[in-house]
């Protein structure tokens, strides 16, 4: 049974991190916005993900530091004065954001169920998301705006990317078919070896394409991808911390594909419609994967977890993790090649298809 039998007057969204998660809810405020459009809606997000959603349209943005501990609560909520909304949204299980909710005045406070729900996120709300079937994140956080009354719908996405950024992405592709590869995770045992990087690089370097190294400026990233280079036989261009996030969602809009383990850059491609060939160990791509590209995955995350839980998958909680520092290595080159190989070879017969 949905909540609102008409379009509520205001709706807010928590979801503060992270750079994936913000993406999968930028589909579904803007699902929401298309069956309601007369809805006003805020989102409460965080500093580092403002930086890729500032100026999204038709939404009020509101910035929670999460380092700033309760000075930025109480930022957030003088923001928020004067504000009594007909549903918040909390889509974020940490226990500091259940926390700043206590903070935001609204008629329905709907969280994860039981089942999904974790640090006793059920204690700060007041409604419960009844969904327990679906696999990927995106669709659990769908079945928000469904409980609400919005319809089921199939997710997309505008991203608010001007023209300075496809500039920008313009000086760098130049006409070039490009392969971006964005070596690393916010976790350093979810990434690649460097010379499996390396060796992909220089292989798809030989088959004409240009290899853009894309990531953060943090010191691991770019240690990353020094590294990466210097084993390659071939040149690639390496970013690495010399990018905005606007900036690498406008060159990735312009790629032909990406390669990346589990990580932000895979859900920014999949908003921009770019193929992505996800590397997979220790999370399952079922729930975490680029969202239209789950066959592109490479992944050794079922045989691993099996292997450690001793019971099928299916039969495990909903976000259950394979543990170890030395999964990726599972991963073959041999097998990202035959991916890369079978995305290109169906992407020349559509062009020639469509030259006919």
């Amino acid at each position: 049974m949905s909540l609102f039998t008409k379009a509520p007057s205001s709706v807010c969204f928590l979801r503060l991190s992270s750079i994936g998660d913000v993406c999968h809810t930028v589909a579904v405020i803007q699902a929401l916005q298309q069956y309601w459009p007369k809805t006003k809606v805020v989102w409460i997000l965080g500093k580092i993900e403002f930086d890729l959603l500032d100026k999204l349209e038709n939404v009020e943005l509101i910035v929670f530091d999460k380092n700033s501990g309760l000075k930025g609560m109480w930022n957030v909520w003088r923001q928020l004065k004067g504000y009594y909304f007909d549903a918040l949204i909390h889509m974020q299980i940490a226990i500091r954001s259940s926390i700043l909710t206590i903070g935001i005045k609204a008629k329905y406070k709907i969280g994860f169920n039981f089942k999904r729900a974790k640090e006793c996120q059920w204690l700060f709300t007041n409604k419960k998301n009844p969904d327990t079937k679906s696999k990927h994140v995106l669709d659990s956080f769908f079945s928000f705006i469904e409980y609400l009354g919005v319809p089921p719908s199939k997710p997309s996405w505008k991203l608010p990317i001007n023209c300075m950024h496809h500039h920008y992405a313009d000086n760098i592709i130049k006409n070039l078919p490009t392969i971006i590869i964005c070596p690393s995770s916010s976790k350093e045992e979810r990434n690649w070896l460097p010379n499996r990087y390396a060796k992909f690089a220089d292989y798809v370097i030989k088959k004409g394409y240009q290899v853009v190294i894309c990531g953060s400026n943090k010191r691991k990233e770019r240690d990353l991808a020094d590294e990466i280079c210097l084993i390659m036989k071939y040149t690639a261009l390496n970013l690495v911390g010399k990018t905005s996030l606007k900036q690498l969602t406008a060159l990735l809009a312009k790629s032909e594909l990406l390669l990346a383990p589990d990580s932000g850059p895979l859900h920014i491609a999949t908003t921009q419609g770019t193929p992505v060939i996800g590397l997979y160990g220790h999370s399952n791509p079922e729930r975490t994967g680029p969202y239209n590209s789950i066959k592109n995955v490479v992944s050794v995350y079922k045989y691993f977890i099996e292997k450690q839980r001793g019971v099928l998958v299916d039969d495990l909680p909903w976000s259950t993790r394979v543990k170890g520092s030395s999964i990726m290595q599972s991963i073959t080159l041999e097998s990202v090649v035959l991916v890369f190989d079978a995305i290109t070879r169906d992407k020349k017969l559509c062009l020639r298809s469509n030259l006919r």
